[in-house]
């Protein structure tokens, strides 16, 4: 057993051989906690760097938090992970969702599963009562995710919760998804192993809850999240008389998350960026709102395409049919309906079916107009963040926190990138007068004091104080997606219910010690982060990251001035000495970007010139074994 807050074994399964072991979780938890940590350690216990993302010998990989099933925390996030055609070349890669699916897969009795193998014909997994079933799924195959789901709960009851792939990942789109209950979507790639594997899902039930080490100081945390959460604001995907609030599995807390019921009865969410994947066009295009933004929503999740990426693929093909790129007879689309159901209906199903030219979509955005080439491939600037196709939110031009936070990543992390964005968000609203606004210049200078590493941070004008930030940020935020913490409602950097307007960083650790029963402070609990950072890192150059050189941004971070941010659209931000500054027309300097990771390779103990991580590093985080393996594929830094 791993102790209180753990159910205490990991299932791995061999599709193949159709057999079921158990791994104890104690094995993991102390040096990776759960969620992120686990699913990275389980990784590189399972996926040896050959490996290619549609071999049999890669895994899907799932792992719940310490956390997860404790009431009052927003802490029924779990993670699936794997090796992913996501990015060229492929890598490591995740997907992190809420809803219920993680917290039934820990009541079922585990804090993890590897599936590793490739079935002989489509099935899916049923995990209940302590048995593993291997059941036929030909009937599911082809079907959506959504009819795949319902399906199953027909079969196997209400209880069942049901984790499961649409036709795109049957058919090996690169960015396909995984869909679990309550609308959750797994990204990144991670849909399309569950394809090359046959298994169309995995189905979990149980009733063996957690037990916490001490539940009165559990309480008492719960109690102060309570002081310090604020009402869910108003979102613009939140429709009055159509949609309404959804709150995830032993959430507690609820956020700003919504759900409606579509016209077949069923429920569907109502969530951020896959609300706008279609939003602007259709708005454009019926001159106002129509409900094909629902339906476009729904596509995504029923054929289990990334609405990231699809609403970056969205917005360059429209700028490519705009400047005569590309034209129908080009690609078998109605571009010039773009807005329409008829257009979201037929890219939609050319990718997830692979047809045509959906076929060079199904690669990604990057890939499809490196092919093109020429201004097709110039164009991804308007709309696409990184190699791994994602829509450009919260950009590095515009906040240089986020630079580094880019760079470092298999994809784009929003968990870390909220952190800077979030604060700008709010600090915009009190600029611009919004009412109940509280996060003031000031209140900006405390929390880069508090939780970036000093007022420098504030300064979103220039570049200093941005490296020591970026690992901090990293730092905590692995650290919490290792319990795991809902990104929507942490790290709570700042509230308008205490004196100061911050928050409270004693929070984590005291949920942590409280479930577990492991004494740890602040300072340690970021250490567990830092060295989970440092295994994600190990993972990477294991897989052909080249360290500095693959720490990198697209070209057009460096060479485009920043023009239009579409929740920022003059570009302020917090200058020095508090003055308000403008972004505009501005560009991540390549010469101050180096001299960043230079700065931010030495704060982390790391070869400067190489990127590299050291021995001596990574045995003070108890890597030892992490930097044996390394050192052996000449990857560590300093080495003479």
């Amino acid at each position: 057993m791993a102790g209180p807050g753990y159910a205490g074994e990991i299932l791995k399964i061999d599709l193949a051989a159709r057999q079921v072991s158990q791994l104890p979780t104690a094995a993991y938890a102390d040096r990776f906690i759960g969620g992120k940590g686990l699913a990275a350690a389980l990784y590189w216990d399972n996926v040896p760097p050959p490996v290619k993302a549609f071999d049999p010998e890669n895994c899907l990989i799932c792992a719940s938090g310490p956390v997860a099933g404790f009431p009052g925390f927003a802490a029924s996030r779990w993670f699936v992970a794997g090796k992913t055609a996501a990015a060229a070349p492929e890598t490591f890669s995740y997907g992190n969702l809420g809803g219920s699916w993680g917290n039934r897969l820990k009541y079922a009795g585990y804090d993890g599963l590897v599936v590793r193998g490739k079935a002989d014909g489509p099935v899916y997994i049923h995990i209940h009562d302590g048995a593993v079933e291997f059941k036929d799924a030909s009937h599911l195959w082809g079907k959506s995710a959504f009819e795949a789901m319902y399906a199953l709960k027909d079969e196997l009851g209400p209880a069942a919760s049901v984790l499961t792939i649409g036709p795109a990942a049957e058919n090996l789109v690169a960015f396909a998804t995984v869909l679990a209950d309550m609308g959750s979507s797994g990204s990144g790639g991670v849909g399309s192993i569950m394809g090359s594997k046959n298994l169309k899902a995995v189905v979990v039930a149980g009733n063996k809850k957690p037990s916490a080490a001490d539940p009165a100081a559990l309480r008492e945390a719960a109690g102060r999240v309570r002081q310090l959460r604020t009402p869910p604001p108003q979102v613009w995907w939140m429709i009055p008389g159509r949609t309404r609030q959804q709150v995830c599995h032993a959430c507690g807390i609820g956020c700003f998350r919504h759900q409606y019921t579509g016209e077949d009865g069923r429920i569907y969410k109502s969530f951020c960026q896959p609300f706008d994947v279609y939003r602007r066009p259709a708005g454009k295009y019926y001159d106002g709102w129509n409900e094909v933004v629902l339906q476009a929503a729904r596509l995504c999740d029923g054929y289990g395409l990334d609405s990231s990426v699809m609403q970056a693929m969205i917005e360059w093909l429209i700028r490519c049919h705009k400047e005569g790129v590309l034209g129908e007879k080009d690609t078998g689309l109605p571009l010039a309906k773009i807005g329409s159901p008829e257009f979201i209906e037929a890219l939609t199903g050319m990718i997830a079916r692979r047809e045509g030219f959906g076929d060079v979509l199904a690669r990604g955005t990057v890939i499809a107009a490196e092919a093109l080439g020429g201004r097709a491939a110039e164009l991804i600037s308007y709309s696409v963040m990184n190699r791994t196709n994602e829509i450009k939110d919260y950009d590095p031009r515009l906040i240089l926190h986020n630079a580094l936070l880019l760079a470092t990543e298999p994809r784009r992390a929003m968990q870390t990138l909220h952190e800077p964005s979030g604060a700008l968000i709010a600090w915009l609203d009190w600029l611009d007068g919004v009412e109940g606004a509280q996060l003031t210049t000031d209140v900006m200078r405390r929390i880069a004091e508090r939780y970036w590493g000093g007022a420098a941070a504030a300064d979103y004008s220039g570049y200093q104080g941005k490296a020591l930030a970026a690992r901090k940020i990293q730092d905590r935020t692995y650290a919490l997606e290792s319990l795991v913490l809902c990104n929507a409602r942490w790290p709570m950097l700042h509230s308008p219910l205490t004196d100061d307007r911050l928050g409270d960083p004693s929070l984590y650790q005291r949920i942590f010690m409280a479930v577990t029963g492991r004494e740890v402070d602040g300072a340690e609990l970021y250490r567990l982060g830092e060295r989970i950072f440092n295994l994600q890192r190990a993972i990477l150059l294991r897989e052909g990251w080249r360290g500095r050189e693959g720490d990198r941004l697209l070209d057009y971070h460096h060479e485009e001035p920043l023009r239009y941010v579409r929740f920022n659209r003059q570009l302020r931000v917090p200058g020095k000495d508090g003055e308000v500054a403008s972004r505009e027309g501005q560009v991540v300097d390549r010469d101050e970007f180096e001299k960043m990771k230079s700065e931010y390779y030495g704060l982390r103990g790391w070869d400067v010139e190489s990127g590299l991580p050291t021995r001596a590093k990574l045995e003070e985080l108890q890597l030892r074994d992490i930097a044996d393996d390394l050192d052996e594929r000449g990857l560590l830094g300093g080495r003479k």
